[in-house]
């Protein structure tokens, strides 16, 4: 087990500029899953992400779609954005996304993607998120696979 990473992040602005960290290091193949309770912060973090990225689109929840392709911008890297709440583990529908294809070519952005999505890479990081009563957003990563090596936990300040 790889060595986890707590960060705690007082406002919206900062858990974002942890997304933007995160974003700029993420490369096509990446697979990135976002796990905590509804108003933890994930859609927040995932426009950071987007945002360090550089992709075009406009981030929001994807509950209603699933996914939301995000094209290249700047790094030259898509991201895709999915959310997996509806799917209530129905990996079926998850295999319908054609998933492992965008892989390939996209950094892969689940919310509630653990205990499903993990099967689409053996390189991933789960973010844990939560939300404390003082709205302070808790996030721990966890790496796996060659993220245990990758995850420059130094640069992500909180």
């Amino acid at each position: 087990m790889a060595t986890l990473m707590n960060f705690a992040f007082p406002t919206p602005e900062s858990t974002m500029e942890f997304g933007r960290e995160l974003g700029r290091s993420l490369r096509a193949g990446d697979l990135v899953l976002l796990a905590g309770p509804l108003g933890a912060g994930k859609t927040t973090l995932t426009r950071g992400i987007a945002d360090g990225l550089g992709v075009g689109g406009r981030v929001s929840s994807p509950t209603f779609v699933l996914a939301r392709v995000h094209p290249a911008g700047e790094s030259g890297v898509a991201m895709v954005h999915v959310d997996a709440y509806r799917l209530g583990g129905d990996l079926s529908q998850l295999d319908d996304l054609d998933l492992d294809t965008e892989l390939e070519r996209s950094a892969l952005v689940v919310e509630w993607g653990e205990g499903a999505a993990e099967r689409l890479s053996d390189d991933y990081l789960v973010v844990r998120m939560d939300r404390r009563e003082d709205d302070v957003r808790e996030v721990t990563l966890e790496p796996h696979g060659t993220w245990a090596s990758r995850t420059p936990g130094s640069t992500f300040a909180g």
